[in-house]
């Protein structure tokens, strides 16, 4: 071949290498643009219990300003709401959460065992058994307290409507009925005599609501029963909420809630979520998060500076927890909630 076609085959050689070079390098900065463009916003959904609505409205904006300070990433938190158990169903069934904020530990291990969607270590990941507040179970009525109610003795009277959730579905109600169950098994000596008086509290209930806010709005909005059996914060955002007055009697003795929480790892890894859903329960345990959770009644359980900040809001009372008075939640869930067990015996005869 003469060096001039040999020169200027080399030429287009060389032409076309670099043409293809600047393809390749357009065509990853256009990929590097579109993953830069995807990664401007991110949408996370928050699968939690019917009380935490407000709680999480405010947090989720303290968390999204908090995000886009650190990456510059704009993050979107869904919330839904429901009764705790039906809740946890939903996930199982395939509701697309990123992470649920449960009323009870037992409905997140439901999650775990049924489906794998979490892994079985969540309780371990972050401080406190993954618990970032905890609440208790007290008594609202109506303002004045009409019927005079002060104990838990006071929910068997005659004279005596209780509003109260359905516990095969909410964990709020779980936590309800547990609290009175062991106030009975102490105060008259066994379980036969608790359930005795657990069955007469349950003759009491004219309405069993799916979920705790169904049962606040049966008491406050729609004036049905003289005593809602509730959450503590729930009672306190009672006039918030609803307008009219109502007093809150924290009984002697109660249950110490611990509403704990998780990232859904099958979910997360899919969607590709994870570290903005892990950072987000972590934040949980913040300053600015612990202080939102005083703010809406739940009690901080990490931060000394809102413990004391919100201590005279919350009534003393003694606690016990559920390990203590019933061997953890999978053994009071055989015991009690499974099908055919204590409720449903008590519940039947009704």
């Amino acid at each position: 071949m003469p060096f001039a076609s040999i020169a200027t085959a080399s030429h287009n050689a060389s032409l076309s290498r670099r043409g293809f070079g600047t393809l390749v390098l357009a065509g990853a900065l256009a990929a590097s643009a579109g993953q830069a463009l995807a990664q401007q916003s991110i949408t996370l959904l928050n699968v939690s219990y019917d009380p935490t609505r407000e709680l999480y409205v405010e947090f989720n904006a303290a968390f999204a300003k908090y995000w886009k300070a650190k990456t510059g990433q704009d993050v979107t938190i869904k919330q839904s709401h429901g009764g705790s158990g039906k809740q946890a169903r939903s996930v199982i069934d395939g509701l697309d959460a990123d992470v649920v904020t449960l009323a009870l530990a037992g409905d997140t291990d439901a999650i775990a065992k049924n489906g794998g969607w979490i892994n079985k270590d969540w309780q371990k990941r972050l401080p406190h058994n993954s618990t970032p507040y905890a609440s208790t179970i007290v008594l609202a009525v109506r303002e004045g307290n009409p019927k005079k109610i002060k104990d838990w003795d006071d929910l068997i009277r005659p004279d005596i409507k209780v509003i109260t959730p359905n516990p095969k579905t909410s964990g709020g109600a779980r936590w309800n009925y547990l609290a009175a169950w062991e106030f009975a098994k102490r105060k008259y000596g066994s379980d036969a005599k608790a359930k005795e008086f657990v069955a007469k509290l349950y003759g009491n209930v004219p309405i069993l609501d799916t979920g705790a806010r169904g049962s606040t709005i049966t008491f406050a909005q729609r004036n049905q029963g003289d005593v809602l059996i509730a959450w503590e914060n729930e009672a306190y955002l009672l006039e918030k909420e609803f307008g009219a007055k109502f007093d809150v009697i924290a009984p002697p003795l109660s249950i110490l809630a611990e509403p704990a929480v998780a990232v859904v790892d099958k979910n997360v890894d899919k969607k590709g979520t994870r570290a903005v859903a892990e950072e987000y329960l972590k934040y949980l345990y913040s300053e600015e998060g612990q202080d939102i959770a005083g703010k809406n009644f739940y009690r901080p359980v990490i931060s000394e500076k809102a413990k004391a900040k919100y201590a005279k809001q919350f009534q003393p009372l003694k606690t016990f927890t559920i390990e203590e008075a019933f061997g953890g939640w999978e053994k009071a869930d055989k015991e009690h909630f499974a099908d055919g067990a204590t409720f449903d015996q008590i519940y039947t005869k009704k």
